[in-house]
């Protein structure tokens, strides 16, 4: 006889119950939608509801419902037409908010309430957005010359060397001009910027000594090793970077890759605010903790458009003067975490916690200056394309402001608060230091947003595509295996139902590469169960009892199954560790295919034939197909 425990039996029952339930929200749909945020962040009012029905009302669209969610205003049409009218028309109404065409999943409030949700969509399918990204790789050289110019001039001010430095940015190298009495002093600062402590075989400064009139100093040349090196590593970075930002943004399986040189792509699939996430993407916004400089005169600095030597003149957000040394506390790059938040007087603020080398100069800058203030600079860089002589060049715009000019009343040091943001900023600086600042500057040259209705016809398509092939091998399946073949056909259903449950419990988007590896799986299936058929056919053939046969075709097929399918799964996950996204995708619905076609395939056919044959002693037929005729055996 064949039986299974009943607690096997109860476990296939429950495991395909609840993939029932989980996938349940994939078969309601979508509602085409529009999306509506206020652009300072703040959540929707309620009142704009009234105003959004009346304007559509007088334009007469037709519209199914409207409702708040998550801060936003969505309302829901009946057809793509009225959904495209009412975005044309919302955009020009409300000119201060953020009007985006999205889908809307047609859950039912029980569902909902469970926490099930339907499976994500990707690029291709839901609509989303595609970002094309060029690095300023001139200016991540321009940083890294920076850095050198502000590390030699603080190692100098430790020494008592003084010096006069200037950046030539032509020719990618530093001027140092210096009192020939400390040139010997200062030599061997110059050569600790070439990775100190580290024995390298390739030089990546170029150190040469220069002399101009009664003074000296060094020509520091960067070498096209360390060019080539930085500007790799600034498209690195800034590829590291963008994702950390999308993970923040949270969206479901993003394309972040290199592009030719100096291109980067990003793919965000149902993001339902663009403008929003190009601000938070391309946004380079960082702080600068610095000292106040309290003993020059601002009026007089702004009465000359500059500050004294060693200090900066930068505004406030109320357009007042304060003088800022130029020595640098800490910078955002030191921070490992960033949260917006309030302070006590209810304002908004980030709450800022540094890592341990800034921690400890923070800690070192505190303890010495209690009672001074410490100015706190928010420094945005824009960048534009603008055609000069015929070509296409980069302009940055720097923008810096003070936003808080405070007395340090304690000492403190690696955690602390950053007040004087509006709660819109304070979220958007918590995001882009928690993600990390960019290497290089970055530019948008394109932006596409591929809408929903596009989608609609991909997932029609993918949809009548998983139908045929559905169809053909159910057909099959019964008229060549008779009843062994309708319980393939259940598992096939019950194997679709738990992919569809796994995509909507993981964070993985489904694509068209994705409906492509579940076709895949659809016949990697069957094939498991054919396996099984074949051999129980050739036992019977052999003499063997049907009972006998049922067992020894699932034993026997089973070492065959499981090596194909485990094979076929270690190339799945090869394809999702190195591909890109779309091949991901597609990685993606094979593994999880392959695991549920073997939970199905093999335990769930046998646990419906057990149900059937399993109990009955005397079993001397089974109706599982012959060769060439249409009699069971």
């Amino acid at each position: 006889m064949n039986r299974y425990p009943n607690w096997v039996n109860w476990l296939v029952l429950f495991v395909i119950l609840a993939g029932s339930v989980i996938a349940l929200p994939n078969i309601y749909g979508d509602d085409p939608a529009v999306h509506i945020a206020r652009g300072d962040g703040e959540s929707v009012a309620e009142s704009l509801l009234p105003q959004l029905r009346a304007t559509l009302g007088n334009a007469e669209i037709e519209y199914v419902a409207s409702a708040i969610n998550d801060g936003a205003a969505i309302i829901r049409f009946a057809e793509i037409e009225e959904q495209l009218r009412a975005n044309d028309l919302l955009s020009e109404e409300l000119a201060s908010y953020r009007v985006a065409l999205t889908l809307a999943p047609r859950v039912p409030p029980w569902l909902a309430w469970l926490g099930l949700e339907p499976m994500n969509l990707g690029l291709d399918l839901r609509g989303g957005v595609h970002f094309l990204f060029q690095v300023d790789l001139e200016g991540a050289v321009s940083q890294l010359l920076d850095t050198y110019d502000n590390t030699l001039r603080t190692e100098f001010r430790q020494v008592d060397i003084r010096a006069d430095i200037d950046i030539d940015s032509d020719d990618n190298q530093l001027i140092v001009m210096m009192d020939e009495a400390d040139m010997d002093r200062a030599e061997g600062i110059i050569d600790d910027l070439d990775n100190p402590g580290v024995l390298l075989t390739t030089p990546r400064l170029l150190v040469e000594r220069i002399r101009d009139g009664d003074r000296q100093g060094f020509r520091v040349e960067l070498t096209e090793v360390l060019l080539t090196e930085r500007r790799n590593f600034a498209i690195e970075q800034n590829i590291v970077t963008l994702r950390n930002r999308v993970n923040e943004i949270g969206v479901a399986e993003p394309v972040v890759q290199r592009q030719g040189l100096d291109r980067i792509v990003v793919q965000l699939p149902g993001v339902q605010d663009p403008t929003e996430a190009k601000e938070l993407l391309g946004g380079t916004a960082t702080l600068e903790y610095r000292p106040t400089d309290m003993q020059s005169d601002v009026l007089e600095a702004e009465r000359r458009g500059r500050g004294p030597i060693g200090s900066e003149l930068i505004f406030d957000q109320n357009g007042e003067p304060v003088l800022v040394r130029r020595e640098i506390i800490v910078t955002g790059n030191q921070v490992i975490d960033a949260t917006p938040g309030f302070d006590q007087y209810s304002s908004p603020a980030v709450n800022i916690r540094l890592d341990g080398s800034g921690g400890e100069r923070m800690l070192a800058f505190t303890r010495n200056n209690v009672g001074n203030l410490m100015a706190v600079v928010y420094i945005e860089e824009r960048l534009n394309v603008v055609e000069r002589n015929g070509e296409q060049v980069i302009e940055t715009t720097t923008d810096k402001r003070v936003i808080s000019n405070a007395t340090i009343n304690g000492i403190f040091s690696n955690s602390f608060q950053t007040t004087g943001l509006t709660i819109f900023e304070a979220r958007e600086l918590a995001l882009q230091l928690r993600a990390g600042a960019l290497a290089a500057p970055i530019v948008m040259i394109e932006e596409r947003t591929i809408g929903p209705s596009l989608g609609a016809d991909n997932i029609e398509k993918g949809r009548l595509a998983i139908i045929a092939g559905f169809l053909l091998v159910i057909g099959f399946m019964v008229f060549y295996y008779r009843l062994f073949g309708f319980v393939a056909n259940l598992a096939l259903v019950a194997n679709l139902i738990l992919i569809m449950a796994a995509l909507s419990l993981l964070p993985a988007a489904l694509t068209l590469p994705g409906i492509a590896g579940i076709v895949l799986t659809v016949g990697m299936a069957v094939d498991a169960n054919v396996l099984i058929f074949e051999r129980i056919r050739e036992e019977l053939r052999n003499g063997n009892s049907p009972q006998a046969s049922i067992r020894a075709g699932y034993e026997k097929a089973f070492s065959t199954i499981a090596d194909a399918n485990i094979t076929t799964l270690i190339a799945a996950l090869v394809l999702f560790a190195y591909g890109t996204g779309p091949i991901k995708g597609f990685a993606v619905t094979l593994s999880i295919g392959i695991v549920t076609s073997m939970f199905t395939a093999i335990v769930g056919t046998r646990v419906v034939v057990n149900t059937i044959y399993g109990r009955r002693k005397n079993l001397d037929r089974i109706s599982i197909g012959a060769r060439h005729t249409d009699a069971t055996v």
